[in-house]
């Protein structure tokens, strides 16, 4: 059987860095789109938020419309109630009898009096709803318009770079499958802990990429070497030397042409 091929730290490093190209790549892109995505989700969340409320103002309106009904229900009977006891006092045999049919008139009068009374507040409720109504349905129509455009933006945005990202995704994964686990959890960690997403840079005018420590000669001499991974001691990236950078940048180059 074939033995299998021993990967040099080279190789590591220039996988490293070509996987860092790739996902700084996909980075660009999302950052392109910044925060349209969320824009979007919060005005959907809105505009869907605002016809839940348009739903219960409505639904309120036929709660206060079936108040109104029973109220005018309630004055009808207390009306023909009025007029039996009326018809009633015609016949009685005594004062007592009649005293009792007067309070029996004056208590239906005074329920008629208040069905009213709160027709009267149903109504104004009516009118106030209406109003907020009407205010929620001119916020909704913007909200929507407002929607419209940002997802056309959006749309825009992802027709141009959809095809592209989902093959770069793609790329970052087959990459990693080629480089050793312990090291991609290195590099994802860093990816995460240090600022622009970049976990492997170049050594630019003696020091890393990015930042202003410079590293010392003989740790840059080693690291031209290309004979083992070293990180820098400030940022904790991944450091590779220029020359392999750019020869790494010229490849990626071509292989994001044909993306």
């Amino acid at each position: 059987m074939a033995k299998k091929k021993e990967v040099t730290v080279e190789e590591r490093l220039r996988a490293l860095y070509d996987l860092q190209l790739i996902d700084s790549r996909i980075d660009e892109i999302r950052n392109v789109r910044g925060e349209l995505p969320l824009e979007v989700r919060d005005l959907e969340d809105e505009v869907a938020g605002l016809n839940i409320r348009l739903e219960k103002l409505n639904a309120s309106l036929e709660v206060i419309d079936n108040d109104i009904a029973s109220k005018k229900n309630l004055i009808e009977e207390a009306k023909a109630l009025i007029k039996k006891y009326s018809e009633q006092q015609k016949n009685v045999r005594n004062n007592r009898e009649f005293n009792s049919l007067t309070k029996e008139v004056e208590f239906q009068e005074l329920e008629i009096e208040l069905a009213e009374k709160h027709i009267k507040e149903f109504k104004a409720q009516i009118e106030q709803k209406k109003e907020i109504i009407a205010e929620t349905k001119e916020r909704v129509k913007e909200r929507e318009n407002h929607l419209k455009h940002k997802k056309s933006e959006l749309d825009a945005i992802l027709a141009e770079t959809e095809k592209e990202e989902q093959a770069l995704i793609a790329k970052s994964e087959e990459y990693k499958k080629q480089i050793e686990e312990r090291l991609v959890a290195a590099y994802t960690r860093i990816r995460k802990n240090v600022k622009n997403g970049l976990a492997v840079v170049p050594i630019e005018r003696g020091a890393s990429g990015g930042s202003f420590f410079t590293i010392p000669p003989q740790v840059q001499v080693e690291i031209a070497s290309r004979k083992k991974v070293i990180t820098d001691e400030h940022s904790g990236r991944i450091l590779v030397d220029a020359a392999l950078a750019e020869e790494q940048k010229t490849k990626m180059e071509k292989m994001l042409a044909k993306l």
